[in-house]
């Protein structure tokens, strides 16, 4: 019966990418495969009854109540349009320079990231503040797509990042299950602080590479991106920049800041950011009643959304485990030729794959948990597992053809703008992801380092 858990995950691909619900597709088939089972003697009905203490435990996971707060926390400020007065006025500032308006870009998208944590949200923001403003200055549509798509995708490894949590939550159980598995019946845990201060060096080290990329094309094709000529009018002070850019840098420490400090739990300080979110737009006069309607039911939907993906995805890694697959995984990634590096480069190829089809949050619920706990059992660190897989997703969602980032501007990007030029605008910085997996590869202190000096261990 080894092919049915295979099959299982297959049936699962397919009906996604039918465009069927995520969630009723995990639970809904995964129950279809154990109903078959019993009927037939191939799986025991007695594993059915641990999903209520399953749904009951994400229920009472602490830990993932911090995804509703950075939710708000990310809607709310870009509802009160940080976004907007962070480029007019980066713009302004850096506009003089050959190539500063794709830096402002880059920093905005870079200060976004750390702020919303939601990719789409981000993309499509950058996309219609910026885009327009970047092809009347003469940019051209490839340099332009491209800086927005990259910058936008930030969100994936800039703490504090919604997906960070998710991420390390799952990574916190396929860690101890893996240690169990190896005999070590006192595990360590890795905690989401841990995976924010491992994320902290590789996401600013992609913003100079981005930031690098822009400037050498700047010098050597000075025509794709012209210098802009600004009126006197339209230079800022320091104190406008101090205004636009210090309310969200502070927000950002705050949160990041009583993380990694061992102040606060991601879960409280994801509070203390959604209550700063809320007195920040209150401060700039962008909230009242209608707004505030807006943000929360967009915090409902996008939240509720998330849960019943993880439902779904422990109704089918509970089916997934009764047929035996994390055994049959765990043979096919031992018989791969490489040893460990083997293993990882497939399981890291299967997931950019997937990352045309799937979401993170779907990645992160369905494929993390079997390959996770294989992967880990053979020795390699979790946290820098953990940010290989989320730069890796991120490459995945920034690859033509099938790249969420770029159907996320291709949305809302102007028709004269061609799908073929976002999709040749991104490949230098999809390079960049592709080199910057390599240097974690081959140094993973760039990775490690910080969460020791921090947490120790």
């Amino acid at each position: 019966m080894e092919w049915v858990p295979l099959l299982l995950f297959l049936a699962v691909i397919v009906i996604l990418m039918s465009g069927f619900p995520v969630a009723f597709t995990l639970g809904g088939t995964a129950l279809i495969f154990a109903a078959v089972g019993v009927l037939t003697g191939n799986f025991t009905e007695a594993l059915l009854s641990g999903l209520p203490n399953r749904i009951f435990g994400i229920m009472a996971n602490e830990t993932l109540v911090a995804v509703p707060l950075f939710v708000f926390m990310g809607v709310t400020l870009e509802r009160a349009r940080i976004a907007e007065e962070l480029l007019d006025t980066l713009s302004s500032m850096f506009g003089a320079l050959r190539g500063g308006l794709g830096l402002s870009v880059t920093l905005v998208g870079m200060l976004l990231a750390a702020s919303t944590g939601i990719v789409g949200a981000t993309v499509v923001t950058m996309g219609l503040l910026s885009l327009p403003t970047m092809l009347r200055r003469g940019y051209s549509p490839e340099i332009a797509t491209g800086t927005i798509c990259a910058s936008g995708t930030l969100g994936q490894i800039i703490p504090p990042s919604i997906i960070l949590v998710m991420l390390g939550d799952v990574m916190t159980t396929a860690y101890q299950q893996a240690q169990l598995e190896m005999g070590i019946f006192s595990p360590k845990t890795v905690s989401v602080g841990d995976l924010f201060a491992g994320a902290l060096i590789p996401g600013l080290l992609l913003v100079g590479l981005y930031m690098l990329y822009i400037v050498v094309v700047a010098v050597l094709k000075p025509a794709v991106m012209p210098a802009h000529v600004r009126d006197e009018d339209a230079k800022v002070s320091i104190l406008q920049v101090l205004r636009a850019i210090m309310p969200p840098l502070v927000l950002i420490f705050a949160v990041l800041g009583s993380i990694l400090g061992g102040f606060a739990t991601p879960t409280e300080a994801a509070g203390v950011g959604a209550m700063g979110a809320l007195l920040l737009a209150i401060g700039r006069r962008e909230l009242n009643f209608e707004r505030l309607q807006e943000i929360m039911q967009s915090t409902l939907k996008i939240s509720s959304m998330v849960f019943l993906i993880l439902i779904g995805a422990s109704i089918f890694s509970l089916v997934f485990r009764g047929y035996g697959g994390d055994d049959v995984v765990r043979g096919m990634l031992e018989a791969l030729p490489g040893g460990v590096f083997g293993a990882v480069l497939a399981v890291m190829l299967v997931m950019f794959l997937l990352g045309f089809v799937l979401d993170f949050i779907e990645i992160t619920f369905v494929v993390v948990p079997i390959v996770g706990p294989v992967l880990l059992a053979m020795g390699l660190d979790p946290v820098w597992l953990g940010i290989m897989i989320a730069i890796n997703l991120q490459t995945s969602f920034l690859t033509p053809p099938f790249g969420f980032a770029l159907f996320y501007l291709r949305g809302v990007a102007p028709p004269e703008v061609s799908t073929a030029q976002i999709y040749r605008g991104v490949i230098p910085f999809v390079a960049i992801q592709i080199f910057a997996l390599i240097l974690l590869a081959m140094f993973p202190d760039i990775v490690t380092w910080l969460p020791q000096q921090i947490y120790g261990g």
